[in-house]
């Protein structure tokens, strides 16, 4: 009879039992037990030896490694660590090469920072939970308002010793520069504030593109945050850039350079006059300075206002009649048959959609982006490779 992987020492103890009793003989206990006669004596010393602990089984790791790193050469590795406390394996090692070129075998550097990480001399870095990847890939820029393009300048801090954080849109296509504004706080809020008021005068977009820090992004599902909440609500959709990529928004990225350049070197004496300086760059960017990949034209020139308004009220998501909605409660989930799905804080409240497409999976929506795959059998959200799914209205 095969012993159960889950009851190894259950089984040995039965064995050990059955040869105690003195009923059974040895050959035919070892073959019902399905272990050679050796195994089976092995078994029986380790049990006079030690009791039931005996028959547990013993680690194989080896008790000196041949190939260790001499003390004397451990402690040189320290004490050049301490002359160089900014120094890491790859400069410690040509170090150690170079001071003691006698020493037959110079340890990798590999074994180095492992050794440092051992004394207490490398601090490990937090890993940062990632950001879902982006729930739509780039959209093509064809017309104004294709393509906005959001972030924070970057913070820095004015003449009386305040901290400036600036909020910058633009307009893809045309480069035209939407806003340029001083946040007391970069939070939702604030940063929902300015874009109330730049839909209102301009339309809306098609599609908003952003990095991922706050509040632009998060690490609930989809990446959403309340912010990228309501821009799918007013049917525009958050794109967001690979992580540690700002090329990728490289054209923002240029503005800002300039805005530096222009307004910031040096920095204005209060948070009222470096507004008043933000405002004349708008002006002046906008409307007076020629743009080479314009062909030398303003983005005035090229720029107008969106067709699709700002509504005076933002609805509640719909779905076709065959797709189950669900609201997502306060604590998060929402419901599908036996199935509690967590959505996180920026989608409490909101209406999410549940469309079966198989016998196993069906696909979870908010709006029109496709939030994941829910398997109907192991009730996991699954990523969903197509990430573009328009709702027929």
């Amino acid at each position: 009879m095969p012993w159960k992987e889950t009851k190894v020492i259950e089984e040995r103890i039965k064995f050990i039992a059955a040869v105690k009793s003195g009923s059974w003989n040895f050959s035919d206990l070892c073959r019902d037990f399905d272990i050679s006669r050796k195994t089976g004596y092995k078994y029986l010393k380790n049990y006079e030896l030690e009791g039931v602990d005996g028959l547990k089984d013993k680690s194989r790791k080896r008790k000196t490694q041949s190939n260790a790193t001499p003390d004397n050469i451990i402690d040189l590795i320290v004490s050049l660590r301490e002359d160089h406390p900014s120094w890491g394996p790859k400069k410690l090692r040509p170090l150690l090469k170079a001071k003691f070129h006698r020493l037959k075998r110079i340890p990798s550097e590999t074994t180095i920072g492992k050794i440092l990480l051992k004394k207490g001399l490398i601090k490990t870095k937090k890993k940062r939970a990632k950001v879902p990847q982006s729930l739509f890939p780039f959209s093509n820029v064809y017309a104004p308002n294709d393509v906005w393009c959001v972030d924070f300048k970057g913070h820095f801090t004015v003449g009386n010793g305040k901290r400036c954080d600036p909020l910058t849109i633009t307009d893809a296509h045309s480069r035209y520069l939407l806003a340029c504004d001083i946040l007391e706080k970069t939070n939702v809020d604030a940063t929902k504030a300015v874009f109330e008021r730049v839909f209102k005068e301009y339309g809306l977009p098609l599609a908003i593109k952003s990095d991922n820090g706050s509040p632009l992004a998060s690490k609930a599902i989809g990446g959403l945050t309340k912010l990228s909440v309501w821009w799918l609500k007013l049917g525009i959709r958050p794109e967001r850039i690979e992580p540690g990529k700002p090329g990728q928004n490289g054209r923002h990225e240029r503005m800002h350079r300039t805005l530096k350049e222009e307004t910031a070197l040096p920095p204005r004496s209060s948070l009222k006059q470096q507004q008043i300086a933000f405002d004349e760059f708008i002006k002046e960017f906008n409307t007076i300075r020629p743009h080479e990949a314009l062909a030398f034209e303003t983005p005035s020139k090229i720029y107008k206002p969106s067709t699709r308004e700002y509504p005076s009220m933002v609805r509640e998501v719909a779905y076709p009649t065959h797709i189950v909605a669900d609201k997502v409660h306060q604590s998060g989930f929402a419901q599908y048959g036996s199935h509690r799905v967590f959505f996180g804080n920026p989608l409490i409240g909101e209406i999410i959609g549940f469309e079966e497409i198989s016998d196993r999976h069906c696909r979870i929506f908010f709006a029109n982006a496709i939030l994941g795959l829910l398997d109907l059998y192991t009730g996991k959200v699954l990523k969903y490779q197509k990430l573009i799914f328009t709702i027929e209205e």
